[in-house]
């Protein structure tokens, strides 16, 4: 996939589920399955219920996404 392929969105993480995967509400109130990217699993950032985050998305599945940003 190219980088050009990615659908990038922010979200509110609603809830934390095993092995750093997370249930995350978008804008539009459609709910998808996120993971942590890997730089961020690498720097130990840490995420919350309630914290807003960017996301890619890739445009062939659409219920699941990568966390790349923690905005707050």
């Amino acid at each position: 996939m190219a980088v050009d392929d990615v659908i990038e969105t922010e979200g509110k993480i609603t809830s934390v589920l095993a092995g750093t995967m997370f249930r995350v509400e978008l804008s539009n109130k459609h709910s998808v399955l996120a993971h942590i990217s890997g730089k961020m699993r690498k720097r130990f950032i840490r995420l919350t219920n309630g914290d807003r985050v960017k996301l890619e998305m890739s445009p062939y599945d659409l219920n699941k996404a990568r966390i790349v940003y923690r905005l707050g």
